[in-house]
């Protein structure tokens, strides 16, 4: 059995004696820690009232009821309540299972017990007994390991930051070839084509502008000679002969039309058929034609052909003609969809068979294939595309249609496992397509509708006519509108409401090939009976337009069973095989609950009915596509309870809160490829509320984590979700002349309609009470300064950090990773995103005197933007910014960074570094000559640190190094290069930095430094990277060599640019270390950064290597803050969130280490690279099995000890420190220290 649907049941009895009435509950199938949640009711008031007189255990619940625990007997729980206020009507209550946060509710309603009896009765009757009984369902969920819903596809989540996929190679055709040379004629503009299948062969129809004028050719494989016979049009479906001088030679002109001939012709051996035509394409809009080959007429199916001229308005649009049209798409494919868009608009049966014969090709592209064709269907589905063109087709034909297709993206999902999120949601916006007779029926009981509620005029019979022509979802609409009509007691206020809530108007009405006009005009005799028909009846509209439709998917994978026939009877549905035990009693379930105003069962059951399934939807299974069908109507329902539960959670507790966003990312996780990360999240939801329910005084601080972690996932599979579907949407969308508008926020719509979006909702409701509870305020400060300025509200700070500002600005700022530079002229950066404290972006803003901080608060930030161009003062506290408008002559001179007392910045300078005739030192030979101060320092601490606390081994490529290597006369060319490229970049060609870059990975490696390098490093105990092969000392020394081309990083370039440091003169040795495989990182500043307190060491910490602390890695590290006269005592103020760690196996890392890293007055750290020989492994975090998270005496030994080596480290230097470490079995290394800026 896969779950229990545990029946609680609860039997009350209440006994009388006068003023006094004893009301006794006994529960049984009641589980561990029930408990009663209740209060008491007085006669004519809905407000509980608190009894004074209340059972041992009970306990107050905000001041708002009373919670009183169940004694265990047995099988049963007993309590026993006694009431002897006379005023007390009744009780009210609720029960929950504290063990688990469950709730228990009487269908959705509060329990309620009237323990007074009729006022009639005489005071001295004998003490009366009454009994009531009451039951209430949950599932109980399986206990299954959350990790056994993993899906993991690498290479799907990377492919988006990869190049865009291309096309295979395919051998090019006749009519490719004929295309490719009308393109490459001297000023030919090929403004529009479309091709057309003749049989197997095919005939391309395209207009092309040659010096100004407008040509059609026509091109064939087909082998028979061919006569087109056309015409020309100023409107669709007109015929008119083409003027004189138009037709080519040899033409025939008739009444209406004109017949050519066409000439042979061969490209690369492959024989052809061609026909031009030149013409003045502005006096008409198309060209149709049919062919005639002998006496046999060829024709578009029953169509005639036709090459739409409006189509080159589209694609000379900018978007055409711009060499980015279509980049990050299939662009092939999607423009083979918009030349079949035409043909496609004839009726679904035409649009499901052209998107099945796509499927293939689709799939030779990839990833952005799919996407093209889930563009296309979206677009179908949102009516943003014609979908019947006058062409009558039979339902039978459409679901034959949709099968064919829905059957071939089943194939791709049992094969594709790396594609199945886009294929489901391909499924979802197609539908399910019926199965034979169920799609003729919707033609067929329309009539028994009609002949047994006696309408058979008016708008009942247009929508027959309509229906007998073609049906599409408009008709469920329909359908629930004209049940909403009956069911409103005939309001036609309401049949138009249902209508226009769903995009239907009027006018849409009237555009039908067969037009609704009529209202429908029904009586009050007819309701009974034609709301029975229409529901049987939406059962059968559903069953072909609704992939998301519940009940009718339940019934397809499990039978229809007699109660639930209607119009189903004689409709073969049957049971799909192999289903879990147990899983048709859960099904059932989940539809007896479905419309429970509290929908926590309901949640549960809908959970588990999806992870039952998950298994089938992993396998080989027959009828895999019913059952992803299921799974996607369980999906969208379970979005829609969440959605309806918003209201009832508005005071919720945050346990319940915590709760639902558990059961949301669970149901988020199961539609989701790679969802390691969500599932690590869910883990820690859980774990939160164990904590919350244990009374664990971090509950709130470690939740938050969790919180800003879901939303970074939310976040990202945004930003996936984006550059995946985001440019396919507007290509397309551009092709097919879809409205800019919808284009814009495609994207975003196909967010909105997941589970993101509740999960978000919830999200946003949680954060502020989290933030109360661990008292954090609305902000995070990570650079204290008070500042007054203008307010420029952007996007990103990477896209402004080379700008200048000429007045003091306060930029609002929606993203910040956390390697930006802060733009001059800015004197505060507020965002919502969480860069870590000790960023550089952050040690940026707190050595120049920038108020830096992160706004937690959305209404806030809201309210910031609002204020742009307007001057703000702002005055940090400890947790809260305080800002007001003030006018433009308060503004100080001395919120400008760039002065100070009215004095401008010190000049700095560096002096050219030479070579000491040395390419390889070991640390005793470390001096400031030869090498920067991050090597020095840890020269210096070596030895000198307690014996508890690590330095690794160093060896150095010293200052000149590099130069002397670039003047080696093997490196020749590769240093003329470099010259030319220098002189570019000295004369604001700054495109030429990557170039540089990748020019000097080309350095070979004079023998002498190989020489130097090995002896030093083996010297020194360190491992040589040659005895392991010549392939890895290759890989070291390209490490090597991207540490020195880091001189020339964009980020670096420019900040010595804006201090005005002469660039030719940074120098850059190279720091050569053993990597810890560490455990944790971390960085320690021995005075807080944020608050300036000397007696106070903050730390961050990350799981893995450091890189993610110190680079731009997503999320917030662990951080804490220790007394320096109470080390044993670190205070944590922040989990961690960040997803990713950084591990490596045993290797050696190049760290850069130049002369202005650590120049007073300008903080270089961190603008140059370091290098590992090998390269790291990315792990998504489960922090859920972190003893630094989980185990308090782990984590506060490892926190002192980390406060501790810091605290060691700054007494030795006798001034704040800026350290980084690491910590491996729990030793303590310390890789680096420098002086805090």
């Amino acid at each position: 059995m896969l779950a229990c649907i545990r029946a609680l049941r609860m039997q009350v009895t209440v006994k009388s004696a006068g003023s006094a009435v004893e009301v006794e509950l006994v529960a049984t199938n009641a589980g561990g820690a029930l408990a009663l949640h209740w209060g008491a009711l007085q006669q004519g008031r809905r407000e509980w009232v608190l009894p004074a007189r209340r059972p041992e255990g009970t306990r107050a619940v905000d001041d708002a009821a009373l919670r009183t625990p169940f004694k265990s007997s047995g099988s049963n729980s007993t309590l026993k309540i006694e009431i002897d206020d006379p005023a007390l009507q009744s009780i009210e209550f609720v029960l929950v299972d504290e063990a688990q946060n469950k709730w228990f509710k009487n269908n959705g309603e509060n329990f309620l017990i009237h323990i007074r009896p009729g006022h009639h009765q005489a005071q001295h009757s004998a003490p009366a007994a009454t009994n009531q009984n009451f039951s209430s369902e949950r599932v109980t969920r399986k206990n299954r390991d959350v990790m056994q819903l993993l899906s993991k596809h690498t290479s799907s989540s990377t492919d988006v930051n990869k190049a865009p996929e291309a096309t295979p190679d395919r051998n090019p055709t006749v009519l490719d070839l004929f295309l490719k040379s009308l393109q490459e004629k001297n000023g030919c503009q090929v403004l529009c084509k479309k091709v057309f299948k003749l049989g197997e062969k095919e005939i391309m129809a395209s207009m092309s502008e040659v010096q100004g004028k407008f040509k059609v050719h026509l091109a064939t494989n087909h082998a028979e000679p061919l006569i087109l016979h056309w015409a020309l049009a100023k409107k669709a479906g007109e015929w008119k002969a083409p003027p004189p001088g138009v037709p080519p030679a040899g033409s025939t002109l008739l009444e209406l039309a004109c017949e050519s001939s066409f000439s042979d012709a061969e490209l690369d051996g492959l024989h052809y058929q061609v026909l031009e035509i030149e013409l003045d394409a502005d006096s008409y809009k198309g060209m149709p034609f049919v062919l005639r080959s002998n006496q046999t007429w060829i024709k578009n199916n029953t169509s005639d052909f036709y090459l739409d001229f409006s189509r080159r308005a589209a694609k000379t649009s900018e978007q055409k003609d711009s060499s980015d049209a279509g980049k990050g798409t299939a662009k092939a494919l999607l423009e083979t969809i918009a030349d079949l868009e035409g043909e496609a608009q004839k009726s679904f049966m035409h649009r499901f068979n052209i998107a099945s014969d796509l499927v293939e090709q689709a799939k030779d592209v990839g990833q952005l294939g799919l996407a093209g064709l889930l563009v296309w269907m979206r677009f179908m589905a949102t009516r943003q595309l014609i979908w019947n063109k006058n062409y009558n087709v039979k339902p039978r034909e459409i679901s034959q249609a949709q099968d064919r297709f829905t059957d071939n993206l089943e194939s791709l999902y049992r094969t594709y496992p790396q594609y199945r999120e886009m294929l489901r949601m391909i499924l979802a916006a197609v539908g399910r397509g019926g199965q034979g007779d169920v799609g003729q029926r919707i033609r067929d009981e329309i009539l028994v509708i009609q002949r047994n509620n006696n309408c058979m005029g008016g708008m009942m019979e247009e929508w027959h006519q309509k229906l007998h022509n073609n049906t599409s979802p408009d008709d469920v609409v329909i359908c629930q509108a004209l049940m909403d009509y009956m069911n409103s007691d005939l309001d036609i206020k309401v049949y138009w409401d249902t209508l226009n809530k769903n995009g239907i108007t009027k006018e849409r009405l009237a555009s039908y090939d067969h037009p609704i006009h009529s209202e429908p005009n029904l009586t009050r005799d007819q309701k009974e009976g034609l709301l029975r028909d229409l529901t049987n009846y939406m059962r059968s509209l559903k069953a072909v337009h609704s992939g998301a439709d519940l009940e009718s998917a339940i019934g397809t994978c499990t039978g229809y069973t007699s109660e639930s026939q209607g119009f189903m009877v004689g409709v073969e549905v049957n049971p799909v095989k192999g289903l879990p035990s147990g899983f048709s009693e859960l099904l059932k379930f989940v539809l007896e609950h479905i419309e429970d105003k509290s929908v926590e069962s309901l949640v549960e059951g809908l959970l588990e009915a999806r992870a039952a399934l998950r298994p089938l939807l992993l396998g080989s299974t027959d009828r895999l596509k019913d059952l992803i069908f299921l799974d996607i109507a369980l999906d969208s329902t379970v979005r829609t309870a969440v959605e309806r539960s918003y209201e009832n959670l508005n005071n919720a507790s945050p346990e319940k809160l915590m709760y639902f966003i558990g059961l949301v990312v669970e149901n988020l996780a199961l539609s989701t490829d790679d969802n390691e990360d969500l599932l690590y999240c869910l883990k820690g939801w859980n774990h939160a509320l164990e904590m919350s329910n244990k009374s664990d005084n971090q509950w709130a601080l470690y939740a938050k984590a969790f919180l800003d972690r879901t939303r970074l996932a939310l976040a990202t599979k945004g930003e996936e979700y984006h550059n995946i579907l985001q440019p396919s949407a507007e290509y397309l969308g551009s092709l097919l002349g879809i409205e800019k508008w919808t284009l814009d926020i495609f994207t975003e719509e196909i967010i909105r309609s997941g589970s993101a979006a509740s999960l978000s909702l919830l999200l946003n409701r949680l954060d502020p009470v989290l933030r109360n509870v661990a008292n954090l305020g609305s902000w995070q400060i990570i650079s204290p300064v008070e500042v007054a300025g203008y307010v420029v509200a952007v996007d990103q700070l990477l896209t402004v950090q080379d700008q200048s500002y000429d007045k003091p600005t306060v930029l609002v700022v929606k993203g910040v990773k956390g390697e930006e530079e802060i733009p001059d002229g800015v004197v505060a950066v507020l965002t919502p995103d969480m860069p870590d404290v000790l960023s550089h972006v952050s040690v940026r803003a707190r050595n120049s005197k920038v108020l830096f901080a992160t706004c937690f608060d959305p209404n806030i930030f809201s309210e910031l933007q609002q204020n742009e161009g307007k001057v703000l003062s702002l005055k940090p506290g400890s947790v809260d910014i305080n800002y007001r408008e003030i006018a433009e002559n308060e503004l100080l001179v001395s919120s400008s960074p760039d002065t100070a007392d009215g004095q401008s910045a010190p000049s700095l300078s560096l002096v050219k570094k030479q070579f000491v005739g040395k390419h390889a030192i070991s640390a005793d030979e470390f001096s400031d000559e030869k090498v920067g101060a991050k090597s020095r320092n840890i020269a210096y601490l070596n030895g000198k640190v307690p014996s508890w606390v690590s330095v690794p081994t160093s060896v150095a490529l010293p200052f000149g190094t590099f130069e002397t290597v670039l003047s080696d006369t093997t490196n020749k060319e590769v240093a003329q290069k470099v010259q030319i490229l220098t002189d570019k970049l000295n004369q604001g060609e700054f495109g030429a930095l990557n170039e540089i870059r990748n020019v000097l990975l080309n350095l070979t490696a004079p023998t002498d430094l190989v020489k130097e390098l090995k002896e030093k490093m083996q010297g020194s105990g360190m491992p040589w990277p040659g005895d392991e092969g010549e392939q890895r000392w290759e890989q070291a020394w390209m490490a090597i060599k991207k540490v020195w081309a880091s001189k020339w990083n964009e980020r670096a370039y420019f900040s010595t640019r804006k201090v005005k440091l002469d660039h030719a003169n940074l120098c850059m040795s190279v720091l050569v270390q053993e990597v810890v495989s560490a455990d944790y990182a971390f960085v320690i500043h021995t005075t807080n950064p944020s608050s300036g307190e000397s007696s106070e060491i903050y730390a961050e910490v990350v799981k893995g290597l450091g890189e993610t602390l110190v680079g731009a890695f997503p999320g917030r590290a662990m951080s804490f803050v220790c007394k320096k006269d109470n080390l044993d005592s670190p205070r944590v103020l922040g989990y961690p969130s960040k997803p990713i760690g950084l591990f490596i196996k045993k290797s050696v890392i190049f760290r850069s280490d130049s002369n202005g890293e650590d120049l007073e007055g300008y903080a270089g750290a961190g603008l140059y690279d370091s290098v590992p020989m090998d390269k790291e492994e990315e792990v998504i975090l489960d922090y859920t099995n972190d003893p630094l998270i989980t185990d308090c005496s782990f984590r506060n030994s490892i926190l002192s000890n980390i406060a501790r080596a810091g605290h060691a480290i700054e007494e030795l230097y006798g001034s704040p420190q800026d350290i980084e470490g690491v910590v491996k079995d729990g030793k303590i290394y310390v890789v680096q220290t420098r002086p805090q800026m």
